[in-house]
């Protein structure tokens, strides 16, 4: 399998990257103004509509009204963790978009899903750092449940990766896209990617597993005692995994290539993402916990097992 790149120098790599990063910060301020208008008319009402042209600037306004709050020194942070969660979960994030092959191609890295799931594992660290240094309660008990519904969720997320990983035998994104040339997994592998969605949902702690932050019982979770530039750097890292995991989602199962239709693909699945947090209600812990460990752990195993007897019977013959 041959791939053709153009010849770029590395300042021209550093630039486009930076351009990326631009306008993954960019699409995930409309990513807020599309959930807050999609919520709106889901409860019937029209939502931001007000700031310049039907509201389309209204997350640059709540942008600087964030950013302008009055910060204060509580007396109990631990003031380092406290400071630097939410600059490294910003950073992580990024650098986990920075994985992904681009349009033009310029980054070949050939264990990319490793190193994708490596940087994902380390999400768990940032909601750790930011729940025990904040002295909170609240923050400490929502970074507990947190930790545990990621780590729960993340081995199931990992092992339905390896089952795609498995049929390709390769680590590579693009030789996961290129094996998609003339059928989508989605077409044979339609079950594990249902599996997959409600993982990446779990793994988001998005309604309606989003018992983090269940706000009757723990006001805000673990970003509780974050006000001003930590909450926006949580908030937006927030969003900026929920772009991600979408995206990582349509390259698994639904695209060959990228292209226009594949990012409405990823569209339509953050659509849906923000969909589910009008229509459901939140499940109770127990039956969360339940579902990875009793369910889909025995679910994805069979599945791999059954892969990997096909692989080694397909070379036997």
């Amino acid at each position: 399998m041959e791939f053709k790149f153009m010849y770029i120098n590395g300042l021209n790599i550093l630039v486009m990257n930076l351009v990326m990063i631009i306008m993954v910060l960019i699409s995930l301020a409309f990513l807020t103004l599309l959930e807050r208008k999609l919520l709106g008319y889901i409860q019937i009402r029209k939502g931001p509509n007000k700031i310049l042209i039907k509201g389309v600037f209204q997350p640059f306004s709540d942008a600087i009204k964030l950013l302008s709050k009055e910060f204060f020194f509580m007396k109990n942070l631990n003031y380092l963790f406290y400071f630097i969660s939410p600059i490294m979960s910003m950073v992580l994030m990024l650098m986990m978009w920075l994985m992904f092959p681009k349009f033009y191609m310029l980054i070949y890295m050939d264990l990319s899903i490793l190193i994708f799931l490596c940087f994902l594992s380390m999400g768990v660290y940032m909601m750790m750092m930011s729940g025990w240094s904040s002295s909170s309660i609240y923050s400490m008990l929502g970074s507990i449940r947190a930790i545990a519904q990621s780590v729960s969720y993340e081995v199931s997320l990992i092992l339905i990766i390896l089952s795609s990983m498995m049929l390709i035998e390769s680590f590579n994104f693009m030789y996961l896209m290129k094996f998609q040339e003339y059928l989508y997994m989605m077409m044979y592998l339609y079950p594990i990617m249902l599996m997959f969605f409600i993982s990446v949902i779990a793994e988001l702690n998005r309604t309606p597993f989003d018992l983090a932050e269940g706000e009757s019982e723990l006001v805000s979770g673990f970003n509780t005692e974050y006000m001003s530039g930590g909450f926006v750097l949580i908030f937006m890292a927030e969003y900026g995994m929920i772009m991600l995991m979408s995206v990582l989602l349509v390259m698994v199962y639904m695209s060959m290539k990228i292209n226009l239709l594949f990012y409405m693909k990823s569209m339509f699945i953050m659509m849906v993402i923000i969909l589910f947090r009008g229509s459901f209600p939140r499940i109770r812990y127990d039956k969360l916990m339940m579902l990875i460990w009793k369910s889909f752990l025995a679910v994805i195993l069979n599945i791999l097992i059954f892969i990997y007897t096909l692989k080694l019977l397909i070379m036997i013959i």
